[in-house]
């Protein structure tokens, strides 16, 4: 594993995206299959049965597969798209994420609030700094990441990152290296690429501060 939980991508499992043609790593594409009513379904724990339909981890790519049909070209066959398709793939990756983040949590690897938060820093335990995407930048400056800006998520709201910490709110976190690392970073990846704009998400509320 590399710095900030990432491991090397070499002899890394890889599928081609239906959308650009690029063979990537099967951590960077997302998984569909097609239920028996014909139905594309978002297989983001990659263990539905079926042929898997591979599409690039970024809202642009998925949108081009629905906006050309190649979820159907995939499959040589008729297909149908849920109605809010991108929402649904959003929503379960955030869930996803939530639920390794609160693993970790219980294992003993993540921690939260601002003075844990900095000490585990300070002591090079923390390899990954969490901080709420919707959180006070003044406040979220306060703490740098351990490895410049590839070790430091900032894809879950204050909301989110406290359903994973068992609390109303949570403003910093941090991870610590351990088995679940690697999977938290890739999910979080993930789930950036379908949040183009995170200035947007939960619109309308207050910015919650530290």
């Amino acid at each position: 594993m590399s710095r900030g939980g990432r491991r090397k991508e070499r002899g890394a499992p890889v599928r081609r995206c239906i959308a650009s043609g690029q063979v990537r790593p099967k951590a960077r594409l997302l998984r569909f299959v097609v239920d028996p009513a014909g139905l594309i379904v978002p297989d983001v724990l990659e263990k539905l049965p079926g042929r898997g339909i591979w599409v690039s981890a970024d809202r642009a790519s998925l949108e081009q597969a629905m906006a050309r049909q190649l979820f159907a070209r995939a499959v040589r066959a008729p297909v149908k798209l849920p109605e809010r398709l991108l929402d649904e793939v959003e929503t379960r990756l955030a869930n996803r994420l939530i639920s390794l983040l609160a693993l970790a949590r219980k294992a003993g690897l993540a921690v939260t609030g601002y003075e844990k938060v900095k000490g585990w820093l300070e002591s090079g335990r923390a390899q990954i700094l969490i901080q709420a995407s919707d959180g006070s930048e003044r406040g979220k400056s306060k703490l740098r990441p351990p490895g410049g800006s590839e070790t430091r998520i900032e894809v879950l709201t204050a909301r989110e990152l406290g359903l994973a910490f068992g609390r109303e709110n949570v403003i910093h976190g941090a991870l610590a290296s351990g088995g679940l690392t690697q999977r938290v970073v890739e999910e979080a990846e993930r789930l950036k690429g379908l949040r183009a704009d995170l200035g947007e998400i939960d619109a309308g509320k207050e910015k919650t501060t530290t």
